[in-house]
């Protein structure tokens, strides 16, 4: 039995080498075409090989849609791009039953078409400019890994992710995601403007005939099976300790929530931010080469976790106080070193 764990144990290690090594590829890779941008490429790996999807939240002409579409070149995996639009019906997203005859029998019989989320990666445009049925339908795959269509269930092929974006400036006629279907999310990458040297990058790329080689750095088969060894990243009792009163102390009504969280915020993070905390801290700690989790992956990763679920008041808003800058405050509010938490356990 030893020697099983031993082997279990040295082969996890090979694959976290290996996997910062395709992370160091992949990152060369994409760097051919998207400039700049690392974190929000970083983040949207991460949410990849935990199994989790990402909400892309930037104005138009980011690069989103591009960086989503190399990404799934480099990853080797099936792409599709959806623009969501106020008539768009589930079956357009899912796939519908049609009638057909069989020029051999004279039958007709009903054969189902796949829609546009069988395939690996799905690229939502826009996600809140279609109506509720249709964000349903999508949040049902993204939950459960198949759709229905009337009586029968059909699964999604593995591995599968949803990356959608959102404009956060035109908000006439959509259709805001609930804080329920928001959850749903992982992460909430925000894409911003480009750096002024990265700006000069992109308009010698985007006008002139470049056109980079894409290699593959992993297959869908790699993928599941890395997904397996994150969470099998061993993670200290300090660690669960600080992402729990991270999470803990952005819920007003708790006895632990600092004075200005009972100010500013409304309703604080449930408990599967905890659980992507650590999650996201596990995928983290391997594509930088490490076998366990640190306060600082934690740290990095609390934003993209904890700003779709920190909903603020009124008060906040009328002061331009963000869920960000809450988030901030209590990461200098919450001391995080391992004395620290063991202590307040």
């Amino acid at each position: 039995m030893a020697e099983d764990k031993t082997k279990t144990s040295g082969d996890d290690l090979k694959m976290v080498q290996r996997l910062n090594d395709a992370y160091r590829g992949m990152t060369e890779q994409l760097g051919k075409v998207i400039v700049g941008q690392q974190e929000v490429i970083e983040q949207v790996l991460i949410a990849m090989f935990c199994r989790g999807h990402g909400l892309l939240v930037g104005v138009p002409g980011l690069a989103k849609t591009l960086l989503v579409s190399t990404i799934s070149k480099v990853l080797h995996l099936g792409f599709k791009r959806v623009q969501f639009t106020p008539d768009l019906m589930p079956s357009d997203i899912t796939g519908t039953d049609v009638l057909e005859e069989d020029h051999t029998t004279g039958k007709r019989v009903f054969r189902f078409v796949h829609g546009p989320l069988f395939t690996n990666m799905v690229l939502a445009d826009e996600i809140n400019r279609t109506p509720p049925k249709t964000q349903a339908a999508l949040l049902e795959a993204m939950q459960e890994h198949h759709v229905t269509v009337g009586e029968e269930t059909y699964h999604l092929p593995e591995p599968f992710f949803v990356l959608a974006t959102q404009n956060p400036i035109e908000q006439e006629g959509t259709y805001p995601l609930p804080e329920a279907q928001l959850d749903r999310f992982m992460f909430n990458i925000i894409v911003d403007y480009p750096t002024p040297a990265d700006e000069i990058q992109i308009m010698k790329q985007a006008s002139s005939d470049y056109a980079p080689k894409l290699d593959a750095a992993l297959t869908g088969e790699q993928i599941l099976e890395l997904q397996e060894i994150v969470r099998r990243v061993p993670v200290a009792d300090h660690i669960y300790y600080y992402a729990r009163d991270l999470v803990r102390a952005t819920r007003p009504r708790e006895p632990e929530a600092p004075e200005f969280v009972r100010e500013l915020v409304n309703w604080g993070a449930g408990p599967r931010a905890s659980i992507y905390l650590i999650l996201a801290g596990k995928a983290r700690a391997i594509l930088n080469g490490r076998f366990h989790v640190t306060t600082e992956d934690i740290q990095k990763l609390a934003l993209p976790v904890l700003r779709h679920r920190v909903i603020t008041t009124f008060n906040a808003e009328a002061q331009g106080v963000t869920a960000d800058d809450v988030v901030r405050r209590l990461l200098e509010h919450i001391p995080a070193s391992r004395e620290e938490r063991l202590a307040t356990a």
